[in-house]
């Protein structure tokens, strides 16, 4: 099993490379796009602002190679900002065109009575169809994950949703899409439920 994380200069990927070895697999940081495809799943990671991702991910060709990886039907997860970046566009620091491979757009938090950003442990609340993914193996409904962000994604179509929290706002916190997979919360900072996740990423 070759688990590649993408390489575009917007995350601390040493941190989502040790969870992976916390549990026994091993991934390869790509920093080559023509080297994706070689790949038999992607982790697409972030922390930073949407619109300088999606520069940097034109300008080092990964775009594409993600884009093509997505197309040829093998799983993609994207986490934090790399989960955003899924969707059609954000509104960070003006309008911006995601990746497109979730409908949707992202938007800034609305909290007049909670700090931005949304930072810490919150309870994911299941949608009806998330105990049949797999992604949610043996992750119990209501769980604690780990969040840091300012800006949380809207999805067109509810069905996507597998997990939503609540910051005054109601937010996707987990998303799916056939082979496209998204999680708002830091796996690798959320404890063993995380590390749950990524394991049951591992074994899709």
């Amino acid at each position: 099993m070759r688990i590649g994380i993408v390489n575009y200069d917007m995350g601390n990927l040493a941190s989502v490379q040790n969870a992976f070895e916390t549990i026994g697999i091993k991934t390869q940081i790509q920093t080559d796009p023509s080297k994706l495809l070689e790949c038999d799943k992607l982790i697409l990671p972030g922390v930073g602002a949407f619109g300088d991702a999606m520069k940097n991910l034109e300008s080092t060709g990964m775009k594409e190679a993600v884009l093509a990886f997505a197309q040829s039907g093998r799983y993609i997860l994207g986490i934090c900002l790399g989960m955003q970046l899924l969707f059609d566009k954000s509104e960070e620091f003006g309008e911006h065109k995601g990746l497109g491979l979730i409908a949707g757009e992202v938007v800034r938090f609305q909290t007049p009575h909670l700090k931005v950003p949304h930072m810490g442990w919150n309870q994911c609340h299941f949608s009806e169809n998330a105990s049949e993914h797999p992604l949610l193996k043996n992750i119990q409904n209501q769980t604690y994950l780990y969040f840091v962000h300012s800006y949380h994604a809207r999805c067109d179509d509810a069905r996507t949703i597998l997990a939503s929290c609540v910051y005054e706002d109601t937010f996707p916190a987990i998303v799916a899409k056939n082979n496209i997979l998204g999680i708002q919360p830091h796996p690798e900072k959320s404890h063993n439920e995380g590390l749950k996740i990524l394991k049951n990423f591992a074994n899709l």
